[in-house]
């Protein structure tokens, strides 16, 4: 029996599109038809480097225009990696041309915009999914399971999360991310929203009462209109009992981990956004044990390992082939899943009010949200 196919276009030629390109060429039930780009030899380029690596059989067609590849009847799904500062109005113009969105993070540059966003799509009876690949993984739900069905953690107390990266001189002075004009939320949009999104799972997409959120140090390169977030921290607070804090950078080199602490003990993740090459992925949990016997003070290590079988990346059972995967179930079916809506536009929203904390210097912030999207 053959899978249904779903066919999908690509809008700009960024290089986190070359991910996906291979995710496309992975995934059972999809096919890639077209790569637009403003450019006729940059999508030309951009095919050729990606069929040398991942090649189609019936390689997919170059396109200069954004609007010349939504047009086409032969498109099922888009997946738009273009800048958030002018994505919004091709997420509407493809949700008006009835193609299914794959959006990369973060959704928008503000919520009042994605809300906008999310009202095409589901008018027009489209799915729009954001682009975070580890909420597909199957490490995710073996995390699940041990944070909710076993008592190794117990009730959560404490998530922190860091995500950073050190960037090199050449991103500093020209990468769309130093320009508050096509990235405005900076590292935090970037890789503050990966934390956020963590966090919101681990509290089953329960929002914060309030928010706290500093800009630790701001820069841009020499065409912004303004600075961004180099360096960002902020606190939210769920409750009483339960807080969470995420640090994020792109001063500071590689991290990537979570940590979620009960009353019984931790879960700790090192690479939850990209996993360390491996054949498998993996994750801890501890609860170690403080005894005293009379001058003898001694902390034991208890640690367990869970392992899931996925490869890091590049597999059909990898991440970023499980998300195109979904979309294709949805645009095949036909039936849209609100939940990926509704968590993007939750982590959209703790994300502002994050910045709108940093903006009024460290200011405690309410969190305000319509419980309805």
């Amino acid at each position: 029996m053959t899978t249904e196919q779903c066919r999908w276009g690509i809008l700009g030629t960024a290089t986190i599109a070359q991910k996906n390109w291979r995710a496309i060429r992975n995934a059972s039930n999809a096919t890639l038809t077209a790569v637009g780009s403003r450019s006729q030899q940059r999508a030309d380029e951009f095919i050729d480097v990606c069929q040398n690596a991942a090649p189609f059989a019936a390689g997919p067609i170059a396109i200069d225009s954004y609007d010349a590849l939504l047009e086409r009847d032969d498109i099922d799904a888009v997946y738009i990696p273009l800048p958030t500062g002018i994505r919004k109005e091709w997420v509407i113009k493809a949700a008006r041309a009835g193609k299914h969105i794959l959006g990369e993070k973060p959704s928008a540059t503000s919520t009042a915009d994605f809300v906008e966003m999310l009202q095409v799509c589901r008018e027009n009876n489209v799915q729009y999914m954001d682009g975070v690949m580890f909420m597909h993984s199957a490490r995710l739900p073996a995390m699940g399971d041990v944070l909710w069905n076993s008592d190794q953690v117990g009730d959560i107390r404490r998530i922190v999360s860091h995500h950073t990266f050190r960037a090199p001189d050449e991103f500093l002075q020209d990468n769309i991310r130093m320009s508050s004009k096509l990235e405005p939320q900076g590292c935090v949009g970037d890789l503050g929203w990966y934390s956020i999104r963590l966090i919101l799972w681990a509290m089953k997409w329960r929002m914060p009462q309030r928010v706290i959120g500093r800009s630790l140090v701001t820069q841009s390169r020499a065409d912004s209109p303004g600075k961004v977030p180099m360096e960002f921290s902020a606190e939210l607070i769920f409750d009483e009992t339960s807080t969470a804090h995420f640090y994020c950078s792109f001063l500071t080199a590689n991290q990537q981990w979570g940590n979620i602490a009960g009353t019984n003990g931790s879960l700790h993740v090192q690479d939850f956004v990209l996993p360390y090459y491996n054949s498998s992925l993996f994750f801890d949990t501890s609860s170690a044990e403080y005894t005293i016997d009379a001058c003898d003070f001694d902390m034991k290590k208890r640690v367990q390992r869970h392992e899931v079988d996925e490869f890091a990346n590049s597999r059909s059972s990898a991440q970023e082939t499980l998300m195109v995967s979904r979309l294709s179930q949805i645009a095949n079916g036909g039936t849209r899943e609100p939940l990926w809506e509704r968590i993007a536009y939750r982590t959209q929203v703790v994300m502002d009010h994050c910045l709108a904390s940093a903006n009024s210097e460290g200011a405690m912030t309410e969190v305000t949200f319509d419980d309805s999207i």
